[in-house]
C-alpha cells in the first residue's frame, strides 16, 4: 500500500508542478521575456511534464 500512496503523491506533485510552471511560463511570455534563460528552462520543463503526463494517460493512470 505504501507504494501506491507514494505513486499517488508523486502524480499529484507532478500535476501541481506542471500547472505552476505553465502559469509561470505564461506570465513570462506576457512580460516579453521569451528569450530569457528562465523562460527557456520553464519551456523545457513543460515539455518534460507533458511527456510524463501523457505516458500516465497512455497507461490509464490519469484521466484523459
Amino acid at each position: 500500500m505504501e507504494r501506491l500512496e507514494a505513486f499517488e503523491k508523486m502524480l499529484e506533485d507532478l500535476v501541481r508542478q506542471a500547472e505552476y510552471e505553465e502559469t509561470r511560463l505564461s506570465e513570462l511570455k506576457q512580460q516579453g521575456k521569451e528569450k530569457t534563460a528562465t523562460y527557456k528552462q520553464y519551456f523545457g520543463n513543460r515539455m518534460f511534464y507533458r511527456f510524463m503526463l501523457e505516458k500516465y494517460r497512455e497507461y490509464g493512470l490519469l484521466d484523459k
